[in-house]
């Protein structure tokens, strides 16, 4: 009865182990089952994700396989169909426009992009400043301030009554009944302050300042020049109350000739346009204009006369009290030993303002060189000879450069 018994046991232990088995393969093919289900969507995601870049890099690849479009302007419409555009070469043709255009943004001076083979308005385009007046603008306020400028008190006074009182206090100059000075032409060697002044009412007044060399609007191509100074003048106009630092103006302001080459034409167009908005019809109100150069000989006369620039300031070289002003604020912060000042005024006479800096920036670097942390009356001597010195040599290479072409 006992064997029975054990044999009747085995079969019921047997099934347990199975089952159990069983039940541990389906645990585990269960779990591979939902790592393979969640893999699959993440593989499913993947996918797709690359799809959409796919898309978006096949989109790329065509934009940049597609021709390049010319910039134009439309400088009339015929009819829905038509219109005369000028091209950004100067050309003007007569072109197809696209029916998908709003009509009501079809009209002249609007900017447009041409289809580079058949010339058709394809697609109109926002205004835009051009890059280099748009970069004109200064955003961030020079440190220099009129306390950094010695020796041009007459001059700086000059300045702010003609360029910061009338944008400050306007009612004055309608109380007495007369208009406010559209601007200033400072002149002056070079060294002697000019820059330093504009950048110190750009410092103090709240006015938008816009900064532009001569030579930026000398443009190659015709009517270029020209185009640049209407966008100068509209971006001050938009900025208003706005000034207009003209630097270098005999760039494009020199004396018109009859014998001018074609470059000498552009030039001379550039100055035209640069006249008309001066002294045009349309009121420049809170746009005010200070221009600088160090040839005043050169500049035409219908620039110099008064309604353009109402004041011409003479920034000369700086006399001894003028001498003595701006070593004062140069050496202000330098480390010195005491020293006869006086002695250093006499010696550096008829030296404009950027060399007498200099001389403050080389007797420093002679007492570096020498280990020393002060500077003493000798280093400003040796300064000064090496100023002259410099500027001997320059006047030589000059020479030769007259002499020898």
């Amino acid at each position: 009865m006992g064997i029975k018994a054990s044999r009747s046991g085995s079969p019921h232990s047997t099934s347990d182990d199975d089952f159990r088995r069983l039940e541990s393969d389906y645990k585990r093919l269960h779990d591979d089952a939902q790592r393979l289900i969640t893999e699959r969507v993440q593989l499913e995601s993947d996918l797709s994700k690359l799809k959409k870049k796919t898309v978006r890099l096949d989109d790329e690849v065509r934009l940049l396989k597609s021709p390049p479009m010319i910039i134009g302007h439309i400088q009339d419409v015929l009819d829905k169909e038509r219109a005369i555009v000028r091209s950004s070469n100067g050309t003007i043709f007569q072109v197809s426009l696209n029916p998908r255009l709003d009509s009501a943004l079809v009209k002249a001076g609007t900017r447009v992009a041409l289809n580079q083979d058949s010339l058709a308005v394809i697609e109109i385009l926002t205004d835009a400043w051009d890059p280099l007046v748009s970069g004109a603008e200064i955003m961030t306020k020079p440190d220099v301030t009129y306390e950094d400028i010695g020796g041009l008190d007459e001059q700086m006074e000059m300045l702010r009554e003609s360029i910061e009182l009338p944008l400050h206090k306007p009612e004055l100059f309608a109380k007495v009944g007369i208009k406010p000075p559209k601007g200033v032409l400072m002149v002056g060697p070079p060294g002697c302050g000019k820059t330093m002044l504009a950048k110190a009412v750009a410092q103090q007044t709240d006015a938008t300042f816009i900064r532009m060399v001569g030579s930026e609007l000398a443009q190659k191509y015709i009517g270029e020049g020209g185009r640049m100074v209407r966008e100068l003048f509209a971006l001050a106009k938009e900025k208003s109350p706005s000034i207009i630092f003209l630097d270098e103006i005999d760039a494009i302001g020199a004396k018109r000739l009859d014998g001018a080459t074609s470059g000498d034409r552009e030039v001379q167009r550039t100055l035209m346009q640069l006249l008309a908005e001066l002294d045009g019809f349309d009121s420049l109100e809170d746009v005010k204009i200070i221009a600088a150069t160090n040839r005043p000989d050169i500049l035409d006369e219908a620039l110099m006369r008064p309604g353009r620039f109402d004041r011409i300031i003479d920034i000369p070289v700086p006399d001894e009290d003028g001498r003595k002003s701006i070593l004062t604020l140069c050496l202000k912060p330098m480390a010195k030993t005491s020293f006869r000042l006086g002695k250093i005024v006499e010696r550096t006479e008829k030296f404009s303002g950027a060399e007498l800096k200099a001389v403050c920036v080389e007797a420093g670097m002679i007492a570096i060189r020498q280990s020393r942390g002060r500077i003493n009356q000798k280093d400003m001597f040796l300064a000064i000879d090496r100023v002259v010195d410099k500027r001997h040599n320059d006047s030589g290479r000059e020479g030769l450069r007259v002499l020898y072409g």
